[in-house]
């Protein structure tokens, strides 16, 4: 590695743990895109996340959202239940 890429990576290192995930993360990502998600989708998912993380919003536990749409199914007459 050379003296530029430590200085860099002993910069990230030493960031906070929220800031040094972002980087890494978009470091991941630029060298190997998720197959099937589009580019643009990267800073709504680390907008979301950071939303989650910072209590500015709360997630619905799966149970919960699973219960709501199995409700709007048996009314639409759709369920499988």
């Amino acid at each position: 590695m050379t003296q530029s890429a430590t200085e860099l990576l002993n910069a990230i290192l030493a960031l906070p743990e929220p800031d040094r995930s972002e980087v890494i993360e978009s470091i991941a990502i630029a060298v190997e895109p998720p197959e099937g998600l589009h580019p643009a989708w990267g800073p709504e998912l680390r907008r979301r996340a950071a939303q989650l993380d910072s209590g500015e919003v709360v997630g619905i536990p799966y149970e919960e959202v699973r219960r709501g749409m199995l409700e709007i199914l048996n009314r639409a007459g759709l369920s499988r239940e």
